[in-house]
């Protein structure tokens, strides 16, 4: 078939000959394509829109192809939840969890500890004895238990992994925080412990010291009589340090070195009565069956006041000998490797930590990743893979690793089993009791596997009986011949086509029209701006009118229009300014601006007029607008007016325009009385008038009401006005004040009087208001400044960082630290506008006290806050939106944010206090709205700027408290 824009033209090029009106059926039914032949599938692109009766492209491959079922259901199969035969159980991560999951793996191909914790009695062995088995479901109520259950679900379930909530839930963990796994491993070894040792069976009650219990001594040799004391100590790990080595072998040396002890440091030997140089080691007395060695690579940074990773390599070997390190008599410590625990990730408090586990029966190695778990090929450990995921900036070359030893900069736990020369043919049986839990548990699950298999199956039988339908109506596709086609449409766009092949020629025609005079009363109005674009104006129209008329078309390609879509755009396109609008004054009738418009000939109006024949018509004898003039003659009297007022004003009052020689109250004029006062918005609303007449309007009254509280008394002190408050006022000479008097309506006077002592030995002055203060409205104003200083729920503070030390002095000369971005314009749209402002109250109310209402008095009072808080932002600075009950933590993480700049790196100031209690809210630290906070950043830290997770860095290190693993 054709391209769409050849079937396109072909439907319309009758419309070349024909003219509008003599537009007949057979063209409209040409225009639709209604007797085009069905596209061919293999020949037609997809999605034909040239072709109403296309039938390609709207899914038939589908429903005529092949049937594919995976199509009907999105159903996975149940089978992929099953375990596969000879294979280990994998434990679901509830989010944060890994490190759990890697230990009880770990701990279940210990096959003693297995073994003993099944020994274990349950309650659920007595219920079960009793006969009581289905009840409702087992619940474990102790440690033991738990643990119990989990094991037999690990060995004998039907699942490929289980669900260890019910573990993680009874010791209270956190699901979704990382947590240290080396402490996890040593408390969880505590609790289970002191759990077991309350068993009658030696074989439980001891099975955590026979396998994970050694023992050594601190020894120290006094060097002056040689006397030798013991300081005998139990381990269940050994924590070797691995910063500065390579090998495990120069940890464990390290561990056991000889340390001296001179100086300071000294030894009280209790035989010589006195301090004398000693030396002092660790010596290991005897090694448990299984050796849990911790690589110490979670470090604490001081610089930070945080952990950090080492992420260096340390090699070891498959077989430990321990013998050169153990001081005994008789028997052999040979250990062999039988699992390594890895961190993947750089960060200390975030990363994903897997196990790599040898099977003591097999001999083979798996590595356990939560869910998933991987057998590894020829019974041979694997950590290549593990090694490369995460590549360190400061990372070193990976060194060499002989046969039989291996290289990680990711282990942090080893765990060696002592070896033995025969294999290991215990053979774990899950008890009774625990069985039959295990089979219900597969019950539920192969019940759960048949109904998942017959949603699928109905899910399927559906979708073919659907497909069978739709193949039945493509039968019956195409549809027969349309009787609603639309004439109006057609001709229109016709129309349409036929002015936009017309329009070069016209163009061209009204080009030569406009050169000629015009002259007498024949001519019309046009726009200057209109004729200057008036082709592309009329090419966008015949665009727009031709777009309706394929989307009317489209209609029958099956495409439908957004209605809401369609009304949006007729609206935008109302709102443009069409042809000859530029010459329409606001009462739609002709502007008076002559400027702005140009007669033409009745030609070339006519000419125009077919492309826009709803554009305003203006003939030359048409009259401007009588509003218009009317209001141009008005407002050049007023604006006359405007400019003999502001000129008379200026005259009047030069000092206070230009803010010279102005009055202090902190520096009383000696040789003067009284003092007038207005509201400072009043001065700065006159001086805006004052420099722009034509634009601003008059200020007719001094509105001091603003300056009173609702009982008429005045709501400052003499001394905050010379302070804080001295923002809101403005201090007017008497002679000043006759003239305001005699410009402007004056709803309050407000002056203040010097009144010398009458005591002759005194000279103490006195300044009093009239009228005079209230103390009630301003005890009230300040209590609830206080107030909503500490409880306000959103406001801006500002966050300043300070290079080298150097602190902004936006006090000092705050004209010179006003933003750039901030304009002129902008600065008058921020400031309230005459009497909507609710600090600038015009009334004529009088100083009579009345009684007004608490709610009209708190917003009174707040009005007055914001006025005073105004903060003129310095270059640099950034806003910030907080709260007063939020922490300094998350202000912290605000800030990092902001300036990208880590929590730990932030050193934060107010008024000269350091802010440093992450756990304090910000109302308690004394940061209110349009506070400053100044910023001292740290250098980055090397090891830090791969950090993955630095969210978790800010979260304070609570590690396991509140947790069962603590006895809470």
């Amino acid at each position: 078939m054709a391209p769409r824009l050849q079937l396109e033209k072909a439907a319309w090029r009758w419309a070349e000959t024909v003219r509008p009106e003599e537009v007949s059926q057979e063209h409209i039914e040409t225009a639709y394509r209604i007797w085009l032949e069905p596209c061919i599938r293999g020949v037609c692109r997809r999605n034909c829109k040239g072709n109403p009766n296309c039938l390609v492209g709207i899914g038939e491959h589908i429903w005529l192809g092949e049937i594919d079922e995976n199509s009907f259901h999105n159903i996975d199969d149940p089978n992929c939840e099953r375990r596969k035969k000879n294979s280990f159980v994998g434990l679901t991560n509830l989010g944060a969890t890994c490190y759990v999951n890697t230990f009880l793996q770990v701990w279940f191909l210990n096959l003693e500890l297995r073994q003993a914790l099944y020994l274990c009695p349950s309650t659920c062995d007595h219920r079960m004895g009793d006969g009581i088995r289905e009840e409702k479901d087992y619940e474990p109520q102790t440690i033991c238990e738990h643990l119990q259950y989990l094991f037999a679900l690990l060995q004998n379930s039907n699942r490929r992994y289980i669900d260890p909530s019910g573990f993680v839930k009874a010791l209270g963990l956190d699901t979704g925080q990382q947590q240290d796994a080396q402490e996890f491993s040593k408390l969880f070894m505590s609790l289970l412990e002191d759990t077991l040792s309350k068993q009658k069976n030696p074989d439980v009650r001891n099975i955590v010291q026979q396998q994970f219990c050694g023992e050594y001594a601190y020894v120290t040799v006094c060097n002056q009589c040689g006397r030798e004391s013991k300081l005998l100590s139990k381990f269940y790990e050994l924590e070797l340090n691995i910063q500065g080595h390579k090998q495990l072998t120069d940890c464990i040396s390290e561990f056991l070195k000889e340390e001296k002890l001179e100086g300071d440091n000294r030894y009280f030997c209790e035989n010589c009565q006195s301090k004398q140089n000693a030396t002092r080691k660790i010596r290991l007395l005897s090694l448990p069956c299984t050796l849990n060695l911790q690589l110490m690579r979670f470090v604490f940074d001081r610089q930070t006041g945080h952990k950090k990773k080492l992420n260096t390599y340390i090699g070891f070997s498959e077989i430990l000998d321990m013998e050169p390190y153990v001081e005994h008599e008789g028997g052999t410590y040979v250990y062999e490797l039988s699992a390594v625990l890895i961190h993947r990730g750089v960060s200390a408090y975030s990363g994903h930590y897997i196990a790599h586990v040898k099977d003591p029966q097999s001999g083979e190695w798996y590595k356990f990743n939560d869910e998933d778990i991987e057998k590894m090929e020829g019974k041979k450990l694997q950590l290549g893979i593990e090694e490369d995921l995460e590549p360190s900036k400061s990372q070193t070359r990976k060194p060499k690793c002989g046969k039989g030893t291996h290289c990680s900069r990711n282990a942090y736990m080893l765990v060696y089993r002592l070896q033995t020369q025969e294999k290991p043919t215990t053979v774990v049986q899950v008890p009774a009791f625990l069985q039959e839990l295990v089979e219900r548990d597969n019950s539920r699950f192969e019940e759960w596997c048949v109904e998942m298999a017959e949603m699928r199956k109905q899910s399927v039988d559906k979708g073919k009986a659907k497909h069978e339908e739709v193949k039945e109506l493509y039968q019956r596709l195409p549809a027969g011949a349309v009787k609603a086609l639309c004439k109006e449409c057609v001709v229109e766009r016709c129309r349409v086509l036929r002015l936009k092949n017309q329009l070069n020629e016209d163009y061209k025609t009204v080009n030569n029209l406009l050169k000629a005079t015009v002259k007498g009363n024949d001519g019309f109005w046009v726009g200057k701006s209109s004729l200057r674009s008036w082709r592309q104006l009329a090419l966008e129209q015949l665009d727009e009118q031709d777009g309706d008329g394929d989307q009317s078309n489209g209609k029958m390609n099956g495409n439908t229009l957004n209605k809401d879509e369609s009304k949006e755009e007729r609206k935008e396109e109302e709102e443009e300014l069409n042809f000859n609008e530029d010459i329409l004054c606001p009462h739609g009738e002709l502007c008076i601006s002559e400027n702005e418009r140009r007669l033409v000939s009745k030609e070339a109006w006519s000419k125009l007029q077919q492309y826009f024949p709803k554009a305003p018509e203006f003939p030359s004898y048409k009259e401007c607008c009588s509003q218009c003039k009317i209001l141009e003659r008005e407002g050049e009297e007023n604006e006359a007016l405007h400019k003999m007022i502001a000129n008379e004003q200026k005259t009047s009052l030069p000092n206070l325009f230009q803010d010279k020689n102005r009055p202090c109250l902190s520096n009383w004029p000696e040789d003067m009385d009284v003092l007038y006062i207005v509201s400072q918005f009043f001065v700065e609303e006159w001086r805006k008038f004052v420099r722009k007449p034509a634009r601003c309007s008059p200020v007719s009254s001094v509105g001091n009401s603003a300056l009173l509280c609702p009982h008429g008394g005045l709501m400052f002190t003499f001394a905050s006005m010379t302070k804080e408050d001295s923002k809101l006022i403005a201090l007017i000479w008497p002679s000043e004040w006759q003239m305001i008097q005699k410009l402007f309506v004056v709803d309050h006077v407000i002056k203040i009087m010097r009144i010398e002592s009458e005591d002759v030995n005194s000279s103490e002055t006195q300044y009093i208001s009239d009228p005079k203060l209230c103390p009630e409205c301003r005890e009230g104003l300040l209590c609830q400044q206080q107030r909503d200083l500490r409880e306000y729920t959103q406001a801006t503070i500002y966050v300043h960082k300070v290079v080298d030390n150097k602190k902004v002095m936006k006090d000092s000369a705050p004209e010179l630290n006003v933003s750039s971005s901030e304009t002129e314009e902008d600065k008058e749209e921020a400031k309230p506008e005459g009497e909507k402002d609710p600090d600038f109250n015009q009334s004529n109310g009088g100083a009579k006290r009345q009684k007004v209402s608490h709610q009209n008095y708190i917003a009174y009072q707040k009005q007055v806050i914001r006025r005073s808080m105004r903060h003129r932002k310095v270059r640099g600075e950034k806003a910030l939106l907080v709260s007063a009950n939020q922490t300094l933590k998350e202000l912290k993480i605000q800030i990092m944010h902001a300036f990208s700049v880590a929590p730990f790196d932030q050193n934060l100031s107010i008024d000269g206090k350091i802010l440093s209690d992450d756990c304090a809210t910000l109302g308690t630290l004394g940061v209110i709205p349009e506070s400053v906070i100044l910023l001292k950043a740290d250098e980055p830290i090397a090891d830090y700027a791969a950090m993955d997770d630095v969210m978790q860095v800010c979260m304070p290190e609570e590690g396991f408290k509140g947790t069962g693993l603590l006895g809470h």
